[in-house]
């Protein structure tokens, strides 16, 4: 059956309402209405990136049931869009059996969104290589695992994203400090963490896998730098052996096989030689995807919109040709507290095929991502440097 799309504000719009409305769900909500969708952009703080380009926005406590379901009922979307970690799954689960289309699925949305639930499936039921894993609830737990799983070995919330609570413990005397890391910066608050043996991984990739209706597509595996769990660099494409991209290929496939529904998945994962290892997914577009907003002609927003809304999202070209076939992001970062003016802008969009996107976050508080730089170039090498002379003409100051 042909896919209809309404008119935005009248009787006939069609409507997604997105949960979270950071930077990447600001670049979904522009794609979304391109496509002439009314979008409504709900996020636990006023003045969200996404909420200054949504039609309407809500300011809720995602995690609150009763406050989550209420301003479903109040919009009445046709589909749900979560686009951060920190919602009360069992709400979309309801909502979903009510007729309403959640991205990928209610079932996905929960799972991933504990990596207690994605570590297990992908383990346990579908046997995909992964790191040595436990989880743990106490201090004294933790000292079990890291004595059992060797140092160094990597703590992490189970219940956590952009590397919050995430410690590599090289020591004994780490556990402590570690431990009350991670539990301050749980999304949920404190709780259960996941204890991983080091991996010593050639390399760490994102495979952008679009599930949609005319089947599944893989975008060139994008590379990256991440400090302390959070995306620092991007680029694409990541260079892998055949073999390595196959088994890539192999796993991203299995994964989100399992979890099903439709929209772009971040699968991550570790590549030591030919092998690959699974380490994380998230059922939406991946930081480290900024990238695409330079390096093809549809970015991974674009495709993510295209295939929630049940159309075909399974062509994306590379840009650049034969000049110009890599591409490269580096983050902003703003230190400190208040609200971020930028100068250097025109020095950055100076630098050769470099573009520059502000976020527009309303404030920073200790250290915030609150832009990104994007560049082509011959190489790899060329792609990343004009990224981070872009990133570090850019001034910031805080009001």
């Amino acid at each position: 059956m042909s896919v209809r799309l309404g008119t935005p504000l009248s009787a006939s719009a069609t409507r997604v309402l997105l949960l979270g409305s950071g930077e990447l769900g600001k670049e979904v909500a522009i794609e979304l209405q391109r496509l002439g969708v009314e979008v409504v952009a709900v996020d636990s703080y006023a003045g969200a990136p996404a909420m200054q380009v949504a039609h309407r926005a809500h300011v809720v406590d995602m995690l609150d049931p009763e406050a989550l379901r209420a301003v479903i009922d109040l919009e009445h979307p046709h589909v749900v869009v979560p686009e951060v970690e920190a919602i009360a799954t069992a709400v979309l689960a309801d909502v979903e059996a009510d007729g309403i289309r959640v991205v990928p699925t209610a079932r996905t949305t929960q799972l991933t969104m504990n990596r207690e639930g994605i570590r297990r499936l992908a383990a346990e039921e579908l046997g995909l290589p992964t790191s040595p894993f436990r989880f743990v609830d106490t201090e004294a737990e933790l000292a079990s695992a890291a004595a059992e799983l060797g140092f160094p070995c990597v703590l992490k919330p189970v219940m956590s994203s952009s590397g919050k609570g995430q410690s590599v413990l090289r020591g004994l005397e780490q556990l402590a400090s570690a431990w009350r890391y991670a539990q301050e910066g749980g999304r949920a608050g404190g709780g259960r963490c996941i204890v991983e043996g080091f991996v010593e991984f050639d390399s760490e990739i994102t495979l952008l896998t679009v599930r949609h209706s005319g089947g599944t597509s893989f975008l060139d595996p994008v590379g990256h730098i991440q400090v302390d769990g959070d995306y620092r660099e991007s680029w694409q494409p990541a260079a892998l052996s055949p073999a390595a991209l196959d088994a890539a290929q192999a796993v991203a496939a299995t994964v989100t096989d399992a979890l099903g529904g439709w929209g772009l998945f971040g699968v991550e994962l570790f590549v030591v030689g030919d092998d690959v290892l699974f380490s994380e997914v998230s059922p939406r577009p991946h930081d480290t995807g900024m990238v695409t907003m330079v390096s093809q002609d549809l970015s991974e927003f674009a495709l993510h919109a295209r295939a929630v809304l049940g159309l075909p999202a399974g062509g994306a070209e590379r840009l650049g040709g034969t000049a110009e076939p890599a591409a490269a992001s580096c983050a902003v970062l703003a230190h400190g507290n208040g609200v971020p003016r930028f100068g250097g802008v025109d020095a950055a969009l100076a630098v050769p095929t470099a573009q520059v996107r502000l976020f527009g976050k309303p404030k920073v508080a200790g250290h915030r991502r609150v832009a990104v730089t994007l560049a082509r170039g011959a190489d790899v090498a060329e792609a990343r440097q004009r990224a981070r002379d872009a990133a570090a003409a850019i001034e910031i100051t805080l009001d």
